[in-house]
């Protein structure tokens, strides 16, 4: 019975691990969460890798930043390969905010999530300030 039962848990613990993985984080570049840098980080970090890095970066160069959801609950980040996302979405409604959720399926090395489709929270509320300072 035992047998039975451990090789149960077994193959669902290995069909979950095939199957879609989801975590919500903060989505961010590498260089970023290495540095602290949540709110702030620059932009440029994505593309070339760390701050300050356009003054010697060419356009068509290859990219050498990676983008990372860093997850608050486990304090780690895992690397995001876009597979059924478009890059260009991501930046344009999910990067450097928080509570984003990326769906898609865990790579064998524990630390990339290939992305297919990810979720964002809306963006916050315009507000109009009224009085004098």
């Amino acid at each position: 019975m035992r047998k039975v039962l451990f090789s149960l848990l077994l193959g669902s613990l290995l069909f979950a691990a095939e199957g879609e993985f989801e975590k919500k984080g903060f989505l961010t570049s590498e260089w970023c969460v290495k540095n602290d840098l949540f709110a702030d980080c620059r932009l440029e970090s994505y593309h070339c890798g760390e701050e300050g890095c356009y003054r010697n970066w060419l356009p068509g160069e290859e990219t050498k930043g990676k983008m990372v959801l860093y997850v608050h609950d486990e304090g780690k980040y895992y690397i995001v390969e876009p597979a059924g996302v478009k890059v260009s979405e991501l930046f344009e409604i999910a990067v450097n905010r928080n509570e984003v959720t990326i769906i898609g399926h865990l790579e064998k090395d524990g630390k990339t999530i290939k992305a297919t489709e990810f979720k964002a929270p809306p963006p916050p509320k315009k507000s109009f300030f009224k009085g004098c300072l």
